[in-house]
């Protein structure tokens, strides 16, 4: 038997559209964020799932109860599933915090698993919180299992899956409302889609986002 879990990134924030980092600031979609929320579910409304999952924040709720809408199930919210704690940095944007830590910055875009942000998160903090949110999901069954969060999260999840240091972090490039879909099997994890937002009309050119 396989379980499939479809991990979706949450729609753009005019935070994302600033460059600032969110963290676990309860930013809500922007107006383009629920166009784009209203595409996934379109795309999804014929996906086999059977469980929908989602963070707290408004932003990746928001987008789940969207997805919900379209195929009829319940939202579940687990609050390991939250954003990364940028700490210090949130609500500033990447030039901001370049004046105040450069070289925590630097280190966060080059060697991102040594780096705890001041008052924040380090990645291996939360893997681990994410992992255990995973765990949790899995009780419930094969699914298959929707997963709405964020951008750090579903890079830190891949990692694991895909048996990757935490180095490897900055591999990924997931947009806004991007689908990547990870199945467990008898060999192991294995991911058949990665970023997929062929459903939001722009199926090749990914934009480089600051703020992460």
């Amino acid at each position: 038997m396989k379980a499939r879990f479809y991990l979706v990134r949450h729609g753009e924030t005019a935070w994302n559209c600033e460059g600032r980092f969110q963290g676990q600031r309860d930013v809500p979609l922007n107006e383009r964020g629920i166009e784009q929320a209203e595409a996934l579910a379109r795309a999804l409304k014929g996906c086999d799932a059977k469980f929908i999952w989602s963070s707290p924040l408004s932003r990746a709720k928001m987008t789940a109860d969207k997805i919900g809408q379209a195929i009829r199930l319940p939202v579940y919210v687990d609050d390991d599933l939250k954003e990364i704690n940028h700490g210090l940095w949130e609500g500033h944007t990447m030039e901001e915090v370049k004046k105040t830590w450069p070289a925590l910055l630097e280190a966060w875009h080059s060697q991102p698993h040594m780096v705890k942000m001041p008052d924040g998160e380090d990645l291996a903090r939360l893997q681990a919180r994410a992992f255990a949110a995973y765990c949790r999901i899995s009780e419930h069954g094969e699914g298959p299992h929707i997963v709405v969060t964020h951008d750090a999260v579903m890079k830190a999840m891949l990692c694991l899956f895909l048996e990757m240091p935490l180095s490897g972090f900055w591999r990924f490039q997931l947009g806004n409302a991007s689908v990547s879909i990870v199945e467990r099997t008898e060999r192991g994890m294995r991911a058949t889609l990665l970023g997929d937002t062929c459903h939001l009309g722009d199926p090749y050119f990914r934009a480089e986002q600051k703020g992460l």
